[in-house]
């Protein structure tokens, strides 16, 4: 790990995330507990608490949110992570498993993601209403 930080640690380009030990409902959870002792001690009332607080309360809050979540190795669900943050994701599953995963496997990806409609919790016909066409 501390290779691979020193290695990109000038590049600005795409962020990559690797989440050794990380859990989305424990992250969650933890986000919680912290604005319940807000509650608790009077600072916040229930009724006040938004998405956008508890968002401020991920471990991961300095991080964008994906655009596009990539899935190898078969699998087709996202095992507790990033639960929060991939909302609005695009998913890309490929029976290709990590260490096989090489350039043409992730153009694939791309051109996959770049043919999608991203419309973040609106329909196709509001997302073209929106956009003119």
């Amino acid at each position: 790990m501390v290779n691979a930080e020193d290695l990109t640690k000038n590049n600005t380009g795409l962020s990559l995330n690797i989440a050794a030990d990380y859990g989305g409902r424990m992250d969650i959870t933890e986000a919680t507990r912290v604005l319940c002792h807000r509650v608790a001690k009077g600072e916040l009332n229930p009724e006040d608490v938004t998405a956008e607080m508890l968002q401020a309360e991920l471990s991961l809050c300095n991080l964008p949110e994906p655009d596009l979540l990539i899935r190898t190795g078969g699998e087709k669900r996202v095992s507790n992570f990033l639960l929060w943050q991939l909302a609005y994701c695009e998913y890309y599953f490929t029976d290709s498993y990590w260490p096989d995963f090489d350039e043409k496997a992730l153009d694939e990806a791309i051109l996959s993601f770049h043919s999608r409609q991203r419309r973040f919790g609106k329909t196709g016909d509001q997302v073209a209403e929106a956009s003119g066409q």
